[in-house]
Formats: C-alpha cells, sequence, structure tokens
C-alpha cells in the first residue's frame, strides 16, 4: 500500500513540475546537440548512472534553439565537453528557468545549467553552486530610439525583468531611488518585444544575453552606457547535497577544459573574445 501511495505521490510532483513550465508557455523538449553527446561520452560510471541536467528554454548565447532547430550555447558545450572529458553521461531536460529549479527541488532532475548567478541569497536559499565558469553582470537596455541615457530617465515609468533572476534583483535595488516600477516576465524574449514595442521603457537584464540578442538578431534595443553592475560568477547548480558528486565531476572537467584551451574556444565560438 505505502509503494503504491508513493507512486501516486511522485506522479503528482512530475505534474506539477510539467505545470510550472507550462504556465509561462515553456514545454520540456529535447536537446538535440547534446543528446547526441551524452550518448557518446565515455562510461566513466560503473552504474551507468545518467545524471538529468535541467536548462533554459532561450537565454542567448548560453542556451538557445538555433536556426537548424539545434538546441545550442556555451552552456550546451561546457557540459557537454566536461562529460567527455570526465566520463559521464547525462541527459537534457529543457524546461525554462522556473521550472528547472522547480524539477531540482522536486527531485526530477539532478542538477541545472542556465546562466545562474553565483550569490550567497541563492547558497542560503539551498541552491549548491560549482566553481564559477562566467562572468557577467547586468545592466539596462532600451529600444533603439529611446531618449533615456540613465536612470535618471526611468522616473513615473515601468522596466521589465525576468522573474527570479539577478537582473530582477538589481532592478528591484533601485527602483524606488529612481521612481520606477517593475514587470515581470517569465522569458528573455517576451521582455524584449516588451520594450521594443514600447510597453514597457527599458528591461534589465545580464549584458552579454542583450548584447548577443541585439547583435544577431537585429533587435532594435540599445545598451545604455554606465548602467552596469559588478560582475557575479555563472555556476551550475545542485539543490539536493547527495547529488554533490555531479559538482565534483563538473568542477573537475571545467579546470580541464580550461588548461588545455577547450572552454576557450568554446567561448570564442559564440561571443568571438
Amino acid at each position: 500500500m505505502k509503494k503504491k501511495l508513493l507512486g501516486i505521490v511522485m506522479a503528482c510532483m512530475m505534474a506539477t513540475v510539467a505545470g510550472c513550465g507550462g504556465a509561462s508557455g515553456e514545454s520540456a523538449q529535447p536537446a538535440s546537440s547534446t543528446d547526441e553527446a551524452a550518448a557518446e561520452a565515455p562510461a566513466g560510471d560503473a552504474s551507468g548512472k545518467v545524471w538529468k541536467i535541467a536548462t533554459d528554454t532561450s537565454f542567448k548565447p548560453f542556451e538557445y534553439t538555433d536556426d537548424s532547430g539545434n538546441f545550442v550555447g556555451i552552456d550546451m558545450d561546457i557540459l557537454a565537453a566536461i562529460a567527455e572529458d570526465q566520463g559521464f553521461k547525462y541527459e537534457m531536460q529543457v524546461l525554462g528557468w522556473d521550472a528547472s529549479i522547480a524539477a531540482c527541488q522536486a527531485g526530477q532532475a539532478d542538477g541545472m545549467i542556465a546562466g545562474a548567478s553565483i550569490t550567497d541569497e541563492r547558497k542560503e536559499s539551498g541552491w549548491i553552486f560549482s566553481d564559477g565558469y562566467y562572468d557577467a553582470n547586468q545592466s539596462m537596455a532600451v529600444e533603439a530610439s529611446s531618449d533615456i541615457t540613465g536612470f535618471d530617465g526611468l522616473s513615473g515609468k515601468s522596466v521589465a525583468v525576468k522573474t527570479g533572476t539577478m537582473s530582477a534583483s538589481y532592478a528591484e535595488s533601485l527602483a524606488d531611488q529612481y521612481g520606477f516600477t517593475v514587470t515581470y516576465f517569465e522569458d528573455s524574449p517576451t521582455m524584449y518585444q516588451a520594450v521594443v514595442g514600447g510597453q514597457v521603457a527599458a528591461t534589465f537584464d545580464d549584458t552579454p544575453i542583450m548584447a548577443a540578442n541585439i547583435k544577431d538578431s537585429g533587435l532594435s534595443m540599445k545598451i545604455v552606457d554606465g548602467t552596469g553592475n559588478d560582475p557575479a560568477q555563472y555556476g551550475f547548480a545542485i539543490f539536493n547535497a547527495d547529488n554533490q558528486e555531479l559538482v565534483d565531476l563538473f568542477n573537475k572537467g571545467l579546470a580541464n577544459i580550461k588548461a588545455n584551451g577547450k572552454y576557450d574556444e568554446i567561448v570564442a565560438k559564440y561571443l568571438g573574445e
């Protein structure tokens, strides 16, 4: 009887996680490029374990769908290179930001890589991070023809942020001082369209993400000089200490691909750095 009840509870938990993705128009789907990487990675784990890794749906250039329909990005390539180096297998769960967190917390995913900034607040709330794998800061962008040149131009206006992100926290920390309101979105593309369409005056997001979208997509936006905060590192994350082995594997592999030049190749491929 207990086993049957446990099965029902687990089924409900899986349905709840799926609902989180659906609420923001995001659904789980296979990531073709990383599926191949997972299949080809050497079987370094004698138990044959396949780690389940959750990620966002669109956070270009770290994770996004390219013109050929493949799910790609800096995060995807770094994870594939680390898995190959350390000899472990994994499968991607493309869920969206909020749903990825929920999946990890519910035990439906083992870890998460989605451009997540390493912060003390997140650590205190149960996030367990790897070593940092990329430094990024947040800044403000406006529609390309806007005459807003700084935070002072936001008084009485609304700005867009993505729920639960460092950029949201950054905007919230400035809202009272500069007299603007904050409007929340579930994904970056919708948020950017709100800026371009004039529904909001500006947006706060990770600087490399906005720069990549403006450059590659011809997005009618511009980053406002002098609005960036201090950079923070992105980290791979788990939410269950029992999965510490996965963080250890990530850290060892990251150190190796930085030492052998593979890391620099990946970053240069997407950012030209």
